[in-house]
């Protein structure tokens, strides 16, 4: 049956970088319209089931409440039933409950900490990155109609993936010669002691910063090493930089209406055969994508490669095109 998945996480965009910042909020309300559309756009165009994460807000029966209510509802939506931690183990349930159902393709409402947790446990299906987060570099600002209609072109499974989606860089952590965990944009040594609040914003409490890929116009700290290399989706490396108040200092969005001259050393570039690694000289947190995920001590070591083992992502608009030129979207009367 042609399928897709949606993961909308409730809890995206609500971290304390809206408090330090001035970015937009997303609230539930809107997160569930992004889904209807979703779906509207994804049933006209052939998916006939729709499986979808279940949360707190219970957005996935909002959806199909809504949608039954004003008879436009034609596909079936069937939300997961497992029990529910309000966590991220939601959403690697979640995505493991979607790799047994094959579907087709996998759409996400969150931001990059959101798609890290799909891509740790996703297979080979083709994800659609919606942003609805807080520093955004892996979503796409995206209608969800458009979205919709993309994902249904992947689910058709009439075209070879490398027309319109690419294997995505990621970051793999290692300890003691064992994998610890993955980021899709970068990974920030801090000397913040503690996970806490696990968003982190203050510069300077950074030590390093290790990206997969770096651009001036992103927002977040891989826009720092962007601000002296660009490395694009493309590019079969990754870098590092140091920070250091002491060196020439560069203009950098940090966050949402937050611009801080934050000084670096060059950055150091990291191919797919090379290693980075790190021993701490005392306590500390690492970030994985905006997140702390990992608590370190003294005389630890980490090991960070940057590799092509990341999800394969979906270019929304190259989809669309594909559909397009090969009369996808014809209407047989």
């Amino acid at each position: 049956m042609n399928s897709i998945g949606i993961i909308a996480n409730p809890a995206s965009g609500k971290d304390i970088r809206r408090l330090v910042s001035h970015a937009t909020v997303i609230d539930n309300n809107e997160k569930i319209n992004i889904v209807e559309r979703v779906i509207l756009g994804a049933q006209q165009n052939g998916v006939k089931k729709v499986y979808m994460m279940p949360d707190a807000y219970n957005m996935g029966y909002r959806v199909m409440d809504k949608l039954q209510t004003s008879g436009e509802l034609r596909c079936d939506i069937e939300v997961f039933d497992f029990y529910k931690v309000d966590g991220v183990e939601d959403t690697y349930n979640a995505v493991r409950g979607m790799n047994e159902k094959n579907v087709g393709c996998i759409v996400t409402l969150g931001g990059d900490g959101t798609n890290r947790a799909v891509a740790k446990d996703i297979n080979e299906i083709p994800l659609i990155a919606i942003s609805t987060g807080t520093n955004n570099v892996y979503p796409d600002m995206i209608e969800g109609t458009l979205a919709g209609i993309a994902a249904s072109v992947v689910a058709s499974g009439k075209f070879e993936k490398d027309l319109y989606a690419k294997k995505d860089k990621i970051i793999e952590i290692f300890y003691e010669n064992a994998s610890k965990d993955i980021a899709l944009i970068d990974a920030v040594i801090s000397r913040d002691l503690f996970l806490g609040s696990r968003a982190i914003w203050l510069i300077e409490n950074i030590e390093k910063i290790i990206v997969a890929r770096s651009h001036p116009a992103s927002i977040g700290f891989s826009s720092v090493v962007g601000s002296k290399i660009i490395i694009t989706e493309e590019d079969d490396f990754g870098a590092y930089v140091t920070v250091d108040k002491n060196q020439p200092r560069v203009l950098t969005a940090m966050a949402a209406g937050i611009v801080l001259p934050i000084g670096t050393e060059e950055p150091v570039i990291l191919g797919f055969n090379d290693e980075y690694q790190f021993t701490a000289f005392g306590r500390g947190t690492i970030a994985l994508d905006g997140e702390r995920e990992i608590e370190f001590h003294k005389d630890q070591t980490f090991t960070f490669k940057v590799s092509r083992n990341g999800p394969i992502h979906v270019d929304i608009k190259k989809a669309i095109e594909v559909g397009q030129m090969n009369g996808f979207f014809k209407v047989n009367k």
